[in-house]
């Protein structure tokens, strides 16, 4: 029987579906769900639009404790979770992703990208480390946005596009927004982050860096927003169950091979921070995520980038498991909308 890293906490929520029926919010505990549509606690939302996990997030301070009651009552629907499917956790209106936020990882990407021939890996190594130990002191996060249409689940196929040449990836820490949160200082941050999940960040490398108009730098619609991009969840882990998120083991495997092992101890910026320096800009709403950065161990530090056929597995500590196979965009198309 397989088995799955814990959960912290006593429960987790989760979007889950049967055979061919809609997407409903799930109250996670052990090896059951809790079907919180049949909750009546819980009620329908103001906007009678169905019960979710955004709606929920919505009125957060008032759901968590009528949560807390649910998973430990025999009342509601209770299903085993062996027969479930599980989908991204939250459908976000806003995703805000840190880049450069671990030391090392930074280091490592700019040894991995510098030309054949360029300065000597000893000599980037140290302007790099220099460059973040200026970051830190200048208290300047850097922050670009994602889109929505990249988000698949835990244990959805990741769709390699066919132009894509060199993907990546790139496990992360994200925080979930419960509060609106808008000008919110450090010290007050982490009362607007309502629960904590995984998301893997997949990066087309080649398109990283415009070497057409070089002078503007970064490209991340091109490089990181491509569908199945962003595989998220498996669940929404409460905060109040995570005693530390600048404690967590970042962990991702391929084919069961370790390569990337890290704690976010090697944030440069932790969540508080980075939620308060987003907030000066964004109104986050609740259900938008987060992402803290990826650590290192990423393909470009090894040399071996995503292929069609890889499977992926991604763990943060008390925040379960994720795992997503490779396929070339030829074997397994995106789905498309009417035009």
């Amino acid at each position: 029987m397989e088995t799955y890293p814990p959960l912290a906490g006593p429960f987790a929520l989760g979007t889950f579906s049967s055979g061919n029926g809609p997407a409903f919010p799930g109250l996670v505990t052990g090896d059951r769900v809790l079907d919180l549509r049949t909750v009546p606690a819980l009620g329908a939302p103001p906007d009678d639009g169905g019960l979710t996990t955004r709606t929920l997030l919505e009125r957060w301070d008032d759901a968590l404790p009528l949560l807390h009651a649910a998973g430990g009552s025999a009342d509601g629907r209770w299903l085993p979770s062996a027969g479930l499917r599980v989908h991204a956790p939250v459908e976000p209106r806003q995703i805000l992703q840190s880049g450069a936020n671990y030391r090392t990882h930074v280091i490592d990407l700019a040894v991995a990208h510098e030309p054949e021939g360029g300065r000597p890996a000893e000599q980037v190594r140290a302007e790099v480390a220099a460059m973040m130990d200026r970051r830190a002191a200048e208290d300047q996060p850097y922050v670009f946005v994602g889109l929505p249409s990249a988000v698949t689940g835990p244990y959805d196929d990741v769709v390699i596009p066919a132009w894509c040449a060199k993907p990546d990836w790139e496990l992360e820490l994200a925080a979930v927004i419960g509060r609106p949160a808008f000008r919110v200082p450090v010290e007050r941050a982490a009362d607007h982050v309502a629960a904590y999940t995984i998301a893997n960040d997949l990066t087309a490398r080649e398109l990283v860096f415009r070497r057409d108009m070089p002078e503007i730098g970064t490209d991340w619609l091109r490089a990181k927003n491509a569908p199945t991009f962003t595989p998220l969840g498996p669940y929404l882990v409460p905060s109040a169950f995570v005693a530390d998120p600048g404690d967590l083991q970042v962990t991702l495997r391929l084919n069961g091979e370790i390569m990337q092992d890290e704690s976010t101890k090697d944030m440069i910026f932790d969540v508080a921070r980075l939620v308060s320096y987003v907030s000066q800009t964004v109104e986050l709403l609740p259900g938008d995520l987060v992402l803290t950065g990826s650590p290192a161990g990423n393909g470009m530090h090894w040399g071996r980038l995503l292929e069609p056929g890889d499977v992926m597995e991604g763990t943060i500590t008390g925040l379960g498991l994720q795992r997503n196979r490779c396929v070339a965009e030829s074997a397994r198309p995106v789905p498309r909308g009417d035009a």
